[in-house]
């Protein structure tokens, strides 16, 4: 995958992971805020990759 491909995907799991937060603090779901919380992780570590990707080029 790519620079754009990973921050892409980062970005819409970073965004679905605070969709899940904020339904599980409404219906105070705590399995669900804290599945988001870890969703929201996974794409922000994607978009790290994504980052570096773009410094050191597609070998990563």
């Amino acid at each position: 995958m790519g620079e754009m491909t990973d921050k892409a995907k980062g970005l819409g799991n970073e965004i679905a992971g605070n969709i899940k937060q904020a339904a599980g603090k409404v219906t105070h779901n705590q399995h669900l805020e804290a599945e988001g919380i870890a969703q929201e992780r996974k794409g922000e570590a994607q978009n790290l990759k994504g980052t570096i990707k773009g410094v050191v080029g597609d070998k990563v």
